[in-house]
């Protein structure tokens, strides 16, 4: 049993269950009410799987990193509970199997969005995000892959508005992540990562946190506006973007960064549930 929570947790479960959201809402965004329930499982579970790859993989390529780093220094491949070798299996298991359930279950075409995604994250982000402070926006456009892939599993062609919810999407992850590295400044200064806030420091962070929740504001409003979502849509998303807009303008007049930025993640985290929550009902919404 302690085996297999350990290999579980190597796949970093809170980032499977986050994009599995997302994954589901682009779906049922893109069935328009018209919901083939077999087809909406295999792309949740092949999805899981290969992110769940991309996550061992970079579990295995970040070990000595995150020997440097309070909060992974005691995962399992830095404490040698599982050796290097079983996690690489590990990883291509799982990604053999996600990409062969979305590619017979799903289509070739889901299928493919789901390899370049796992190709973005795992090897183009992975190197990014040792070179260079843009690491964050290469990352995005990974993390912004999963309500792609959903939505091309629910509709027969992509088109303006797969673009419009991948756009949201990446603009959401900047903020996010920005959050996070500014909270968690000291690990990843210890850890060499030139991150935004390590780089160029708190202030730098906070506007650029408040630009990208603007651009964010205006993505979603974009996607209202040429009818592609309703008017419940536009409301809530509209205020959700705004009060974490607030929230932003706040940062600028506290004393306590690393609270201020947690604050902006764990509301982040609220934006996303809305986000996905609305995509996924928007067919039956006003």
């Amino acid at each position: 049993m302690e085996t297999l929570r350990t290999y579980y947790y190597l796949t970093k479960p809170g980032i499977v269950y986050g994009n599995t959201l997302t994954v589901i809402g682009g779906f049922l965004f893109a069935s328009a009410g018209r919901i083939d329930f077999s087809r909406l499982l295999s792309v949740v579970i092949g999805t899981a799987l290969v992110i769940g790859s991309g996550c061992v993989c970079n579990n295995y390529i970040d070990r000595e990193l995150d020997k440097k780093m309070a909060r992974t220094k005691k995962r399992a491949l830095v404490t040698g509970v599982v050796s290097g070798q079983s996690a690489l299996l590990y990883s291509a298991i799982l990604g053999v199997l996600g990409v062969v359930t979305l590619y017979l279950l799903a289509g070739a075409r889901t299928a493919g969005l789901a390899v370049f995604a796992w190709f973005m994250y795992v090897v183009v982000y992975g190197i990014a995000k040792r070179r260079s402070v843009y690491g964050t926006l290469v990352g995005s456009i990974s993390g912004a892959m999963p309500v792609v892939i959903g939505y091309s599993a629910g509709a027969a062609a992509l088109g303006t508005p797969a673009g419009l919810l991948f756009l949201i999407m990446a603009l959401w992850q900047m903020p996010h992540f920005y959050a996070i590295a500014l909270y968690r400044r000291n690990e990843y200064a210890a850890a060499n990562l030139p991150v935004l806030s390590v780089k160029a420091g708190a202030l730098t962070s906070k506007v650029n946190i408040v630009g990208y929740v603007l651009l964010f504001i205006a993505a979603n409003f974009l996607l209202f506006s040429e009818g592609y979502a309703g008017l419940t849509y536009g409301i809530i998303m509209t205020t959700l973007g705004l009060v974490w807009l607030w929230q932003g303008k706040q940062g600028f007049g506290g004393k306590d960064d690393a609270a201020w930025a947690k604050d902006i993640f764990f509301f982040s985290l609220i934006v996303l549930m809305g986000f996905s929550v609305l995509i996924s009902l928007n067919p039956w919404l006003p």
